[in-house]
């Protein structure tokens, strides 16, 4: 449609309003002012439902009272004439709820995903919405519904991703999630710093890849796929004074490609850490006490971790009486204990 010099700035704002970040609510709140300007209203709402549960609505209101969304499955109704508007229950109800309605104007957002959406504006007078108004709303629908796609993906991106993160910070453990050849779909925080400690030479250019020998060995495992020997899952490279233990994890099929998962933890050769204890102790305090484990010295340990020796020290003093030990050694001697079968 032909829009005037000011209608087409506006339409520029709006746009970089709806590309400005990846949180729906922040996005709407920034293009309230400028949707109001282009198609005035008293107020929107966006609602976002999925096919199986078509009553349970999910809303997100522009200036919409919170009445409307509570009663919406109760006010929605066929179009009808003003003169049969005027005799209807539920527009006498609405009156009474404080939503004086006139005027709706609404569009389908095609989300292309297993939910569906719809973005709708209201007028409490009696002016109705031209065709102009229409016509600018269906131009302008493209726009939303991306942006609640994009939201909504990120979202469901971002609590997948928070829950590895702290289910592998939680087993001392980083994750990638590989579409192979190449595709990453996520890693956890720490990964990325993991791998750049194992892959110093490799990952200088550009830490975003996986090291090669990583990428060669999920390439192996999947072109083998059933005939894969035993043991070929778990892979470990070797350093100075830990094993970067990798294990390779077949995925769920999703939308007809295989992702893998790569779990990635530093491991030390000495006595393996009780998991109670880990569940006691900071991240800190757990690298702490692996170097005990590995029967290192304090300063050994302080090296490593980039410490002083003070601070080490400083965290044996608070690592023994969380974990009930009175010394180093009983430290090492409980560790052992608790490794015995029964």
């Amino acid at each position: 449609m032909n829009l005037t010099a000011h209608e087409q700035g506006l339409v520029l704002e709006l746009t970089r309003a709806l590309a400005s970040s990846l949180d729906l609510t922040e996005v709407l709140a920034r293009a309230q002012g400028i949707l109001t300007q282009l198609l005035p209203c008293d107020y929107a709402a966006l609602c976002v439902s999925r096919p199986e549960r078509p009553g349970d609505y999910e809303w997100l209101g522009l200036g919409a009272p919170g009445v409307l969304f509570a009663h919406y499955p109760e006010l929605a109704t066929d179009l009808m004439s003003r003169k049969e508007l005027k005799r209807n229950l539920l527009y006498l109800r609405c009156r009474e709820m404080g939503l004086p309605l006139e005027h709706v104007l609404a569009v389908l957002l095609d989300l292309r995903q297993d939910w569906h959406g719809g973005f709708t504006l209201y007028r409490e007078h009696a002016l109705p919405f031209s065709e102009r108004e229409q016509a600018l709303l269906e131009d302008l629908t493209p726009y939303l519904a991306n942006t609640v796609r994009n939201c909504r993906m990120f979202a469901h991106e971002a609590t997948r991703g928070d829950l590895l993160d702290a289910l592998f910070h939680h087993q001392g453990a980083e994750c990638v999630v590989m579409e192979p050849p190449e595709h990453e779909k996520l890693r956890t925080p720490g990964a990325t710093a993991l791998l750049r400690r194992w892959y110093p030479e490799e990952l200088k250019a550009d830490d975003s890849r996986l090291p090669q020998e990583l990428r060669e060995h999920l390439t192996r495992l999947q072109v083998l796929g059933t005939k894969r020997a035993p043991g070929m899952d778990t892979w470990t490279r070797s350093g100075a004074k830990h094993d970067l233990k990798v294990t390779f994890v077949e995925l769920p099929e999703q939308r007809g490609h295989q992702p893998w998962g790569l779990v990635l933890q530093e491991c030390s050769r000495g006595i393996p850490m009780p998991e109670p204890w880990r569940q006691k102790l900071s991240r800190r305090e757990v690298e702490v006490v692996q170097g005990v484990l590995s029967n290192w010295t304090n300063e050994l340990i302080a090296e490593d971790l980039g410490l002083t020796l003070n601070t080490v020290k400083t965290h044996l003093r608070n690592i023994f009486p969380k974990l009930g030990i009175e010394s180093r050694t009983d430290l090492l001697y409980q560790a052992a204990w608790r490794q015995k079968p029964g």
